[in-house]
């Protein structure tokens, strides 16, 4: 038994048991791939993989169990090469973190420019993705940090953090009706083309749970990943949008107004999450506190420590 073997597994269950997937993957030979897997079920005396043929197609009830001890051997590998990393050379490496739209474009600006500035050797990068994608990654090993507002709490191996709360507001083109209302209702929503996130987006579940709630049916005419979006199609005067209030700005959104919307729509906490057993590097503790000063590397430890015996 040896790490490829184990890498290999892996990942043919990442690839949905294509072998060709797996093969380019690690930059190796299907056959090669093949020879692996047989070489490993004949050293365990298991079959790890149901077979159609030479194909594939899912896990043994044995292969099912060693998938799991697969991900934490591998993951502990990784680890013990961060450890090495942190006491070698604690202010150079890599930092992933994996976010949505909303996060990477109106809350991180700031908190990525300080985190560069005390460690400018430390490579940061930022994947846009959406809320089920960040879970992916941070499973996979493909990301240190995951931010979103969905998904992440939902996950039994994740650690969660509350990072901020934020309401949604309402968007229109100056001298709109609305923007003369005293004040907004859910009906009046209603009776205009509605611009918003799409399901599963930016705190969306708490704007349809709203309407639900309300015994309304808003048409909803177009469903974006992101403010940019909403806010684009508003100026064009195809309809209401409804966003996070965070993603408005006055002096660059001119010719749009915001609309106070807090009342009508159940507030959102954007959450930070990690993955347990994953080694953290201390400039990633250092992250986590740049975004939220109460998530101390000391916080955050105590956490995961208590997860892990719990």
């Amino acid at each position: 038994m040896n790490f490829q073997q184990l890498r290999i597994i892996r990942e043919t269950v990442r690839c949905n048991f294509n072998l060709t997937e797996v093969a380019q993957t690690l930059f190796t030979s299907q056959s090669g791939v093949s020879k692996h897997i047989k070489d490993l079920e004949d050293e365990l005396g298991i079959t790890l993989f149901v077979r159609r043929g030479k194909r594939l197609l899912g896990l043994t009830d044995p292969g099912r169990e060693l998938i799991e001890i697969v991900e934490r051997l591998l993951l502990d590998a990784n680890n013990i090469k961060q450890l090495a990393e942190q006491f070698s050379n604690s202010e150079e490496g890599s930092l992933t973190i994996a976010t949505t739209h909303t996060q990477a474009r109106y809350i991180l600006p700031p908190i990525v420019s300080e985190f560069k500035k005390l460690y400018p050797k430390v490579h940061l990068a930022i994947h846009q993705s959406r809320p089920t994608e960040i879970v992916q990654a941070l499973q996979s090993g493909q990301a240190d940090i995951g931010i979103a507002t969905e998904a992440l709490g939902d996950t039994h191996n994740l650690a969660t953090f509350p990072f901020y709360n934020w309401n949604h507001a309402v968007v229109v083109p100056e001298g709109h009706e609305l923007a003369k209302a005293p004040y907004l209702t859910l009906e009046q929503l209603a009776s205009y083309p509605i611009i918003t996130y799409y399901e599963g987006m930016t705190g969306r579940h708490h704007i349809d749970e709203a309407f639900n709630e309300a015994g309304l049916k808003p048409d909803i005419v177009i469903s974006a990943l992101d403010s940019d979006v909403i806010k684009t199609y508003v100026e064009l005067g195809l309809g209401v949008g409804i966003l996070a209030s965070m993603s408005f700005n006055p002096q660059r959104d001119t010719g749009l107004v915001l609309l106070n919307a807090s009342t009508l729509f159940k507030s959102n906490t954007t959450q930070i999450a990690v993955r347990h057993g994953h080694y953290l590097r201390g400039y990633a503790y250092r992250f986590i506190e740049l975004c939220s000063a109460r998530l101390t590397e000391k916080v955050v430890r105590e956490t995961l420590a208590i997860a892990i015996e719990g």
